[in-house]
């Protein structure tokens, strides 16, 4: 029965993919949908692309194993500042810059808004290598559950994947992807909804009061708000909540949006959305000691707590709630995957290729743009394959490159005096101290998020730092980049006090 229902989700998103085509036969309907995406669409496609596996196999286990309760300060960054403020404050401008300028892609952005070729090349280097480890966590963590719930083979499962992300998306581009994400996101709330319910009324756990007292009796601070270790909490709260600013594949979705009277609606459904579905991740999770006895699942004799979430589904919750819980997941990791793919592929097809032979067709970019969809699967399998921990491999890639994107793009969008020198600073600042940081201490896990929210915390303050201290554009310049004459530095933060409904006029 479950290969059935299986069989029939694969089946739909295959079709959904061959029902895209004739939507996707040009690079701007395959890349962004020609613009033209809804708000719930839109909405739901930004919260399907922020959570996946790693959220329900690698975050939700191990961040329950070490902070219990404490985590769901995770949950509420993510809806608040991931979701809501994300869409408030970057949406609108960045929707109106990017047509203003022409750009469909975040190094075609930062290479228009800080006249600087250089800086699209960087930034296409930056998204294709960078995104390949966090393409590969989700992999992972769909690998562990399959292999668990289905009793596949870990490399079967790992392939098959892979070949389901490859069809539909370089059949359908971005409107395919946008699709699967409404339906997969509906999929997502049935199957949190039923993960919350099975997890605390499960024999380990034995209802809400009793599951607490448990966790206290292990360690009170387990049970308590602030947790064992707040240091590393804020750490994860940061990476997970501000990160997101400044993923090209999250930012992607206010491109693609269909216009700015979209986008309030687009903010709350979106929000309501994370809200649920991380509050169901980290909730659940926390309870992880108690269906082990406190001791954390091994793997060839090692601890691993990327097996705690698929060993609860096999081994303590129904049959069909585990079939459920499993397209929960594969859900939510397909348009992850799907979105990452899109925008890592076009970081060398549209970003890398056009500006080394601008006079390339464009049947030849939307040619490398559906190539390089299976070469970065290719790549991101490969680094599957490698026995990591998801958290490590995703809070490496977040990290990176939100550290490199986040300050020269939020600042792009709203001070006029941001410098092209302020820019590079931010971008190098960035990465350097992800990078450099985390190879210092040898990836270590605990320290990897705390680096990573370092990367995207200290630009901030590098940029205006060198802006203030370099040449600032010309007046013509900044003409064409906000279409209006500018009216002092911080001008377009006045946008900001707009109401809802004047954002609609």
């Amino acid at each position: 029965m479950k290969f059935v229902i299986l069989g029939l989700y694969i089946a739909t998103m295959v079709l959904i993919g061959f029902f895209s085509l004739k939507r996707s036969r040009d690079v701007g309907g395959f890349f962004l949908g020609n613009r033209a995406i809804g708000p719930w669409v839109s909405a739901f496609a930004y919260g399907t692309t922020y959570f996946s596996a790693v959220i329900f196999i690698g975050y939700a286990g191990k961040v329950g194993w070490t902070f219990g309760l404490s985590g769901l300060w995770i949950a509420l960054g993510n809806a608040l500042v991931g979701t809501f403020l994300a869409w408030k404050v970057l949406a609108r401008p960045t929707r109106a810059m990017t047509v203003r300028l022409n750009a469909m892609t975040m190094p075609e952005f930062l290479a228009a808004r800080y006249d600087s070729p250089a800086l699209r090349t960087a930034a296409a280097f930056l998204i294709f290598i960078f995104l390949v480890p966090y393409s590969a966590s989700v992999y992972l963590g769909l690998s562990y559950l399959f292999e668990q719930v289905f009793h596949l083979d870990f490399h079967l499962a790992l392939f098959l994947m892979a070949g389901l992300t490859a069809l539909y998306l370089v059949l359908g581009g971005y409107f395919a992807v946008t699709l699967t994400d409404f339906i997969q996101g509906l999929i997502m709330l049935v199957g949190v909804a039923l993960l919350i319910f099975y997890v605390v009324t499960s024999e380990p756990v034995g209802g809400l009061r009793q599951g607490i007292e448990s966790l206290r009796a292990i360690n009170p601070l387990l049970a308590s708000p602030v947790g064992p270790d707040w240091m590393s909490l804020l750490s994860l709260v940061i990476l997970t909540s501000l990160g997101p600013w400044g993923l090209p594949q999250m930012v992607q979705k206010f491109y693609a949006i269909k216009d700015e009277r979209s986008i309030w609606p687009a903010t709350i459904v979106s929000t309501l959305f994370a809200l649920v579905i991380a509050f169901g991740a980290y909730f659940s999770g926390a309870f992880g000691r108690l269906f082990f006895n406190n001791q954390m699942p091994l793997l060839n004799g090692t601890p691993n707590p990327d097996l705690i979430m698929p060993l609860i589904v096999d081994r303590f919750l129904p049959a069909g709630v585990g079939i459920i819980l499993l397209l929960l997941v594969l859900a939510a990791s397909m348009s992850t995957l799907a979105s990452l793919v899109l925008v890592s592929s076009s970081a060398v097809a549209i970003d890398l290729l056009q500006g080394v032979a601008p006079q390339i067709s464009r049947r030849a970019v939307l040619f490398w743009l559906r190539f390089l969809c299976v070469i970065f699967i290719g790549l991101s399998v490969y680094i599957a394959l490698k026995p990591t921990i998801i958290l490590v491999l995703m809070s490496l890639s977040w990290g990176t490159v939100a550290g490199g994107f986040l300050a020269p793009y939020l600042y792009g969008l709203y001070w006029r005096r941001t410098t092209k020198a302020g820019a590079w600073a931010g971008m190098l600042t960035g990465v350097a101290l992800s990078l450099g940081l985390s190879f210092y201490y040898r990836l270590d896990g605990g320290l990897i998020p705390l680096i990573g929210s370092l990367a995207i915390i200290v630009p901030l303050a590098v940029v205006p730092l060198v802006s203030l201290l370099t040449p600032a554009f010309s007046r013509e310049h900044l003409q064409q980049v906000f279409g209006e004459e500018p009216g002092g530095p911080f001008a377009a933060l006045g946008e900001l006090a707009r109401s809802p409904s004047a954002s609609l006029d």
